[in-house]
Order: C-alpha cells, then structure tokens, then sequence
C-alpha cells in the first residue's frame, strides 16, 4: 500500500477559478483557489455479504470523534442506487458507539445496498473575527456493496470517507502567522493520522485520497505542508 504523501503527490494542482470584468473600457481579472470535497476511497478484497460488517466497525474505530459529539450521529441504508429512497434512518442524540450504529444495518445487509453513517471531529476553524476555535466537523462515511449502483464501488471505493471541503486543512484565504500554521498542522495531522491508522489496522488493500474536481486538491495540502515545517 502506497504511504499517503506518495498518494498525494501524483494528484493534479489545485483548480484556479478566474473571473475577468469589463466595466468603461477598464477590465479586472481575479483569480482564487476554490475548495473542493476531500475524500478517502478504501477498497477490501472480501467485501461481500456479512463481512462488510467487520471492515466497516475496523475503519470507523480508527476515527478520532469529536469530544462534543462523541460517536456515530446518523446512520441510513439505501437500496439498489442512490436514485432510490432510502428504506432506514436512525438520528442518535446523544452519539451511539460504532458497534451500536452498526445493528441499525446488520439484518439489513446485502451486496446491492449501500450505508451512510456521519461522525464529527473537532478541526481548528477561525471565526468571523479571525479568533481560532476548535469546531466539531461532519465526516460522512458512505459504505457501498459490490452490486450496489452498478458497481460504483469500484471507482468511489467500498467505503468512502467524505471530509468536507478541503479548506479546512489548507486554509489558503487566511494569513499564515505563527498561530495559523500551528492550527493547519494539527488538522493536517488528524488527517494524515487517521489515514495512518486505517492503513495500519484494517485490511484495506488499496486507497486513494482524492478531490471532487479532476483539476484539484491534494498537492495543495502539500504546498500549504511544506510552508509551515
């Protein structure tokens, strides 16, 4: 299994959005970096049937849950295609452990379903005002069967974690002073550390960290990385 900065490495740069304006023969072109979806795509060798079971809890035991929000918060089951209405959906307040989330799908287990279950954990975000506060963040973890969606396992991943929006790790509209890079790298050490972890402790055999747009993301964790070492 390849180590994650080799991963990040042969991703493509980031996407640069620019805008031009025309306005009394005056013409001003801006350009800025758009966030994109930041995701981790896990696949397994056995994946079938009931031994989804074990390699689900495994990735979901590795995360490390926000102390707010300690546990799994919602949990859904949808049949066939994510064009289909989901047929089970369960909201625990307070946070249930993974095991406990889990039998909300084990009778419910086939290789054309998929699963979705979210968890939050706490990355450093400023504020309006700029101050830093340490902010519980929603982790979706979306688990899709062999047969599920024709198959799409085989290009999202059997299970694919959804961080959200790549900004929340690279920052790249907020001033680099001494306090911001010491927040970027603590959220890009939860990340990297959990990918660790999973590397690690479940039997994934192959993954991929990856962004929503073919023009985006993971070398912009590396040029934001390599800023503040």
């Amino acid at each position: 299994m390849q180590p994650l900065e080799t991963v990040l490495s042969r991703q493509p740069l980031a996407t640069i959005r620019r805008i031009t304006i025309r306005k009394r023969g005056f013409v001003s072109v801006f350009e800025f970096i758009m966030a994109d979806p930041l995701y981790l795509s896990l696949w397994f060798s056995d994946f079938n049937g009931p031994a989804m079971l074990p390699h689900i809890l495994a990735v979901l035991q590795q995360f490390s849950f926000s102390e707010v929000r300690p546990g799994i918060t919602y949990a859904s089951v949808q049949p066939v295609s994510w064009n289909e209405p989901s047929i089970l959906e369960r909201r625990f307040s307070p946070p249930v452990a993974p095991e406990q989330a889990l039998l909300v799908a084990a009778d419910l287990i086939h290789d054309d379903y998929a699963y979705v279950f979210d968890a939050y954990w706490d990355l450093w975000t400023p504020d309006e005002n700029g101050d830093w506060r340490l902010v519980p963040s929603q982790v979706k973890f979306i688990v899709q069967g062999e047969e599920f969606d024709e198959g799409t396992q085989q290009e999202t991943g059997h299970i694919e974690i959804d961080f959200g929006l790549d900004s929340l790790f690279v920052q790249e509209n907020v001033a680099l002073t001494e306090e911001t890079q010491a927040k970027i790298r603590e959220n890009l050490s939860k990340l990297v550390d959990f990918t660790r972890k999973v590397e690690v402790n479940t039997r994934a055999t192959s993954r991929r960290l990856w962004s929503d747009s073919e023009e985006s993301l993971p070398q912009k964790l590396i040029a934001r990385l390599q800023k503040i070492q």
